[in-house]
């Protein structure tokens, strides 16, 4: 948790926020509550509201808070614990002392919501509140407010203030990126044929969990890179393969790392292997020259697709004109997501508030097309955002044949050679970047190993 004077000036500024946008009425942020996994008391990890941590910072179960646009007032509504809760956890901070603790001067029982609630609503006032994305609150919402909608300047608020990070977030973000770093160092030195995948992914996994809240989202460790998020880890490492690895821890502060790296299971990369992530490599580096203020992370996106083209054009697999191939969407057949996303407190930051609100421009609409309609993060890059730059190249077997069967890819691909890529498997490569004032800067103490040749040293070592 920040200094208190943090969150204070943050729950300033949505009030102010909402003012000039002439919303009147209360602000309603309702906190997480636990979610059983077998039964009542036994529950999933907990993991708080990242908006409520943001604005409120207590990281426990069934609080929430009512902000007057109208007043400026705040009152937190939770409970002291009592005999029970002592039993079984020891003795606990009071709510006052909670309350104190992040600025907020008056508190109500949470059972006293409701009717809080109740009495502004019956007065006529509107009741602003975001997207849940818990069921527990979204239960919670529909018996406080029927048939109430989500709150689009609420949104918007609080989408322009995560958006741009503050100085102690990057902190909190390097910091998650040297966790990321150091888990990613031993799975990298854990590739060894023969073993099984999961092996990795426990030792990757102890180290996000010995110095971490724990992994930033579910761990792709895969010998089937061609397969954009999988989860399986039963497969025996074999020599010739190689393995993508795209994981990340969040901190104890609850900010997220997202790294990706593609190793050759045997240490070195075949010349086929070889020339394919050189492509990608190529790509992420000028995505990472190209990410300055002005640019649009569409345009830099795009610039990626032709490089990447360009790459393939070389190997013979497409051939035409690389500006007619990129406004044709031929990148998506091996590029099929985008080049990045937003990060902070959650690896994909803030996308349960709306994808589209948050990665794109009022002036900007999403496309339909294969790799550019999965653009996340698609804005104007101002100091302060913090994204992933996230290339990469995947021969998908199913995805190939059906553009040949539907002739989607033209004359452009070289559909007799692409045949010899089926069990070629994918690559991507992904660092988390800053934009700066004058450019980026890659976030976390140093970068991993990323070149072809840096790969394999490491490997080596």
């Amino acid at each position: 948790m920040f200094a208190k004077e943090v969150y204070v000036r943050r729950r300033a500024t949505l009030l102010q926020k909402m003012q000039e946008a002439g919303a009147q009425g209360l602000i309603l942020l309702v906190g997480n509550a636990e979610a059983p996994a077998q039964y009542k008391d036994n529950c999933y990890k907990w993991r708080q509201d990242s908006s409520w941590l943001y604005f409120m910072g207590l990281d426990e179960p069934l609080m929430a808070a009512l902000l007057d646009i109208d007043a400026g007032t705040e009152t937190l509504f939770a409970d002291d614990v009592e005999i029970d809760d002592i039993i079984w956890m020891g003795p606990q901070p009071s709510v006052r002392s909670k309350a104190d603790a992040v600025g907020v001067a008056e508190t109500k029982p949470y059972g006293a919501l409701e009717q809080a609630v109740a009495a502004a609503r019956a007065a006529g006032r509107a009741i602003h509140f975001l997207p849940p994305s818990r069921y527990y609150n979204t239960l919670k919402l529909q018996q406080l407010v029927p048939g109430g909608q989500p709150s689009e300047a609420l949104i918007k608020a609080v989408i322009s203030m995560r958006l741009i990070k503050e100085a102690i977030e990057i902190e909190a973000i390097d910091e998650a990126c040297a966790l990321g770093y150091e888990m990613h160092c031993v799975a990298r030195d854990a590739i060894v044929p023969g073993i099984i995948e999961q092996d990795i992914v426990g030792k990757m996994e102890g180290v996000a969990l010995a110095k971490g809240w724990g992994v930033s989202f579910p761990t792709i460790l895969t010998q089937h890179g061609e397969t954009l998020h999988n989860h399986i880890h039963d497969k025996v490492i074999e020599p010739g393969k190689l393995m993508v690895i795209d994981a990340g821890v969040e901190s104890n502060a609850h900010y997220a790392s997202d790294f990706t790296r593609t190793y050759p299971t045997s240490g070195k990369f075949t010349q086929k292997q070889r020339e394919v992530y050189q492509i990608v490599y190529d790509c992420n580096e000028l995505a990472f020259r190209m990410a300055k203020p002005g640019i649009t992370y569409r345009e830099v996106h795009l610039a990626t697709a032709r490089k990447m083209l360009e790459g393939l054009q070389a190997l013979g697999l497409v051939r035409g004109d690389l500006d007619e191939m990129v406004a044709k969407g031929i990148a998506g057949l091996f590029q099929p997501h985008g080049l990045g996303h937003n990060m902070g407190l959650d690896v994909h930051d803030m996308e349960d508030l709306g994808e589209n609100l948050v990665g794109y421009d009022p002036d900007q609409q999403r496309a339909k097309q294969l790799g550019l309609g999965s653009l996340r993060m698609a804005r104007r890059l101002v100091p302060g955002h913090v994204i992933t730059d996230e290339p990469g190249i995947y021969f998908i077997p199913a995805l190939i044949e059906k553009f040949k069967k539907e002739g989607l890819g033209g004359d452009f691909v070289n559909y007799a050679k692409l045949e010899s890529y089926y069990d070629f498997g994918g690559i991507r490569i992904e660092d988390d970047v800053l934009i700066t004032e004058n450019g980026a800067r890659r976030l976390g103490p140093k970068r991993l190993p990323a070149s072809p040749d840096e790969v394999e040293a490491a490997m080596q070592k």
